[in-house]
């Protein structure tokens, strides 16, 4: 499949320097599964101008040819990013960073900014995994239309790992894939930790730049399993705008300096509405909230996420990876500037 998809692409060059893209390298990655195609375009040259309109012709060449398959192709521009070297070492490779993102309370949308965090990395070159520890209402294999995924386990070197979902190039590790979605988990506290360590642990994670940890609302037992677990290199805050911002990231500062353990930055998400006609900003929960609760702790406010139908449409859709807003673009920096912490 993927072969034929390279051939494929092959029929197309770019204007400039009369070449196919297969053979100039313009193809830095084809995945091929669960009836979705991803293709990753790598531009050497920050803002080609022919860049959108080579991925354009790459997706209206596969959707032709693959009328079934739900089609992605991501722009890359500049040279290949950066690798940071891995630290916590795995048995199956190593991951450089790990970012939790946590919020103070539920319903503030910390799995759908993490999702678009985890999107934002991988279209920055970068090797991205995500766990999914919300163990009571795991959503991320929903937002990337992953839900009837069963891992399978494989022993390696001696040890049993369990290989996580890769949808569009991202590996995914979540509670969910192991019970069906309408079922209520009535884990106590310690089988909760249980499991969530042995999907850190045991997940064949392979090597990578950043792991995204989405945990549970509050400071619980799991979130406090999840810092005593991995040595975390910071943390993002998510909030909304409401009045209980403030109690909101109080509660996560707390927690954070109580494991010793830096913020990145805080995300506000449902920060407004954009009118469709105009574009004017309209702010249903008031304005300057969360800016204000950062300032208080010396804290960056990193991006003010609105509310989008087309966010919340693709999420509903499972194709989240396929959004195309920018807003965490400066969230993504941040972690990637983000100091690892000594083992």
């Amino acid at each position: 499949m993927e072969e034929k998809i390279r051939h494929l692409l092959a029929s197309l060059v770019h204007p400039e320097t009369g070449q196919d893209i297969v053979s100039s390298g313009f193809i830095e990655h084809i995945a091929s599964a669960a009836g979705k195609i991803t293709v990753v375009l790598r531009f050497a040259k920050a803002r080609d101008p022919f860049a959108v309109k080579i991925k354009n012709q790459a997706e209206e060449l596969l959707k032709r040819e693959f009328p079934g398959q739900t089609v992605l192709v991501v722009i890359k521009e500049g040279g290949a990013a950066p690798r940071p070297e891995p630290k916590l070492k795995t048995t199956t490779g190593g991951i450089a960073k790990v970012i939790a993102v946590a919020s103070g309370k539920g319903g503030v949308g910390k799995s759908t900014v993490t999702a678009n965090l985890a999107v934002a990395l991988r279209n920055m070159g970068f090797r991205v995994g995500i766990l999914d520890a919300d163990i009571y209402g795991p959503s991320q294999p929903k937002m990337f239309g992953v839900e009837g995924y069963l891992p399978d386990a494989v022993q390696e070197e001696g040890a049993d790992h369990i290989v996580p979902a890769e949808p569009m190039d991202i590996r995914l590790m979540s509670i969910g894939f192991f019970i069906k979605p309408t079922d209520a988990l009535l884990w106590r506290g310690a089988m909760a930790v249980s499991a969530l360590k042995q999907m850190i642990h045991q997940t064949r994670w392979g090597t990578l730049d950043f792991l995204l940890a989405d945990l549970p609302p509050g400071t619980g037992d799991v979130p406090l399993s999840v810092f005593q677990s991995i040595a975390l290199d910071g943390i993002i805050v998510v909030t909304s705008p409401q009045e209980l911002v403030s109690m909101v990231v109080e509660k996560a500062v707390k927690m954070a300096e109580k494991m010793d353990v830096p913020i990145v930055g805080v995300v506000e998400n449902m920060s407004y509405v954009a009118c469709p006609d105009c574009g004017k900003k309209i702010y249903l929960f008031g304005e300057g909230k969360s800016e204000e609760a950062a300032k208080r702790h010396s804290l960056p406010l990193l991006a003010q996420m609105p509310i989008d139908p087309k966010l919340a449409a693709l999420v509903d859709a499972g194709k989240i990876e396929e959004f195309e807003g920018a807003w965490l673009d400066p969230a993504a920096d941040a972690i990637e500037k983000a100091e690892k912490r000594a083992e």
